[in-house]
């Protein structure tokens, strides 16, 4: 097998391969590691290598759903014991921790050959892959362009061909804004139905899933039968469907009652490409035969933003002053991640609950919809991938940071009404994918667009909880109806 016919392959592919002998590990791993090395000088997509890890696992009889392919986990969440988990962050650059997470384990135990670990921006907290420890990571489509975030590297390192597939989470979006800049498929899967465990409980008070990128629906529904399933102490878990995720990608998926926007919740611009996406995947779904009309859920999106928002400096504020009391230094930070901590600790823990409280509110706008329609259609950005460096914090606001940085004015920052101003600027470009993350929703970004300049842009579908087969099911019959597959980047 040479790199060609590697990438004809998904990993289901490659897997039967491997299963009949026509294919070992250590070949399809060498094939990997040297697409790798053609590619990332420029990328940056991985940033641990783990190669003689991977070495002693081809040597092994390797069993299971996807034994032999090739794998890159995410560095952060997904960790494999003794390699550092830096989580983009130079201040957690020596963490290494103890045990695998079960998501690195079932990978494992599912055959997998893990070679490496792939970059994110600082905690994972931004649509752009740009750490100051790693640096940027580029678009395979366009290398001046982001490839997303926060699962950048794992979406460019696909899109690519290094993988069939990578591991992935999605806090905000961080499996659909990569998938969509990158021409991928990605699902974030319900709330509950992949555990982060036994690091941690739930990720973000359960707003974070764990998953994939793929350049096939059926490599991401093989992989939710992997991954999915109760975690060691985990708070509760999702029941598995009657079949499986992989059966629902074989069968069609009825007609379906889709509403469909491409209105940003937050009242923000929404580019020409991004409508364009949602009008011609609205056609395409009539033309399968399904009911489409346009709709959306009657949720105010400033509030979803603002509670959003407030569990992400909560959160960030939390997981800065956790790394600080275990020996990290505050300067080693990058300022951004530094300043929603000082908003977040200005916050009171009453003003935090009753925001998360709100989220039940949205939660029941959310069921009426559903009540009407089985799916929403709507842009996964409201913007194609933005060139490298162009959401960088401008010079001016820098200088200021340093100085607030240097005082105790996170509440008065929170009680200017920064807060919403930076709810409106960070999500302005992504303001279509929080919403499932509060309210627990599988959605999946469908690679069904290209501009001009020939980025990808990506319809999403959001689903009700638990809605996975039905989501699985209709993207397997745009994959058959529109192919993507053999869409490749120029690189």
């Amino acid at each position: 097998m040479d790199h060609r016919e590697y990438r004809k392959q998904d990993a289901v592919g490659l897997a039967a391969l491997h299963a009949e002998g026509a294919v070992d590990a250590a070949t399809l791993l060498g094939l990997a590691q040297a697409r790798l090395a053609e590619v990332n000088p420029l990328l940056n997509a991985v940033c641990i290598d783990m190669r003689e890890l991977a070495a002693r696992q081809v040597e092994q009889s390797l069993k299971g759903a996807f034994a032999g392919v090739p794998f890159l986990i995410k560095d952060i969440i997904q960790d494999y014991a003794g390699v550092p988990t830096t989580s983009g962050s130079r201040a957690l650059r020596d963490v290494r921790p103890a045990q695998h997470a079960d998501y690195t384990q079932r990978v494992l135990n599912a055959g997998m050959v893990i070679f490496g670990k792939t970059a994110t921006p600082e905690l994972a907290l931004k649509g752009v892959t740009e750490s100051v420890l790693w640096g940027a990571t580029r678009n395979p489509w366009h290398p001046d362009h982001t490839p997303g975030g926060s699962s950048g590297g794992a979406a460019a390192a696909v899109a690519a061909g290094v993988v069939p597939m990578a591991g992935a989470n999605d806090g905000g979006g961080s499996i659909r804004i990569p998938a969509s800049h990158c021409g991928l498929f990605g699902l974030r899967p319900s709330r509950g139905r992949v555990p982060v465990t036994p690091g941690i409980g739930e990720q973000w008070e359960g707003a974070s899933s764990d998953g994939v990128v793929s350049r096939s629906v059926r490599d991401s529904a093989r992989m939710l039968d992997v991954l999915s399933g109760p975690g060691r102490g985990a708070p509760f878990h999702v029941a598995s469907p009657a079949g499986s995720f992989e059966s629902a990608a074989a069968r069609e998926p009825g007609r379906l009652r889709i509403g469909w926007s491409s209105r940003s919740p937050i009242d923000g611009s929404v580019d020409p490409e991004c409508v364009a996406t949602v009008e011609q995947t609205a056609k395409a779904l009539e033309a399968l035969g399904h009911e489409v009309s346009e709709a959306e859920p009657q949720v105010d999106g400033m509030l979803v933003a603002r509670a959003f928002l407030t569990l992400y400096c909560g959160q960030v504020a939390a997981s800065v002053d956790s790394a600080v009391a275990q020996g990290a230094r505050v300067s080693d930070f990058e300022p951004d991640t530094r300043t929603l901590a000082l908003i977040g600790r200005s916050m009171p823990a009453s003003e935090y609950i009753i925001m998360r409280q709100r989220w039940n509110e949205i939660c029941q706008a959310v069921a009426g919809f559903y009540g009407h329609f089985d799916l929403w259609l709507s842009p996964t950005v409201a913007a194609p991938p933005v060139r490298i460096g162009a959401l960088d914090t401008p010079p001016m606001m820098r200088i200021l940071q340093r100085t607030v940085l240097r005082l105790p004015v996170g509440g008065l920052l929170r009680k200017s009404g920064m807060v919403d101003r930076l709810a409106f600027e960070s999500l302005e470009k992504t303001p279509f994918t929080q919403l499932a993350n509060l309210t627990g929703q599988p959605a999946m970004s469908v690679p069904m667009h290209w501009t001009a300049e020939g980025l990808p842009v990506g319809a999403q579908f959001t689903g009700p909880w638990g809605s996975e087969e039905t989501l699985i099911a209709l993207a397997a019959q745009l994959e058959a109806a529109h192919p993507w597959f053999d869409r490749r980047p120029p690189l």
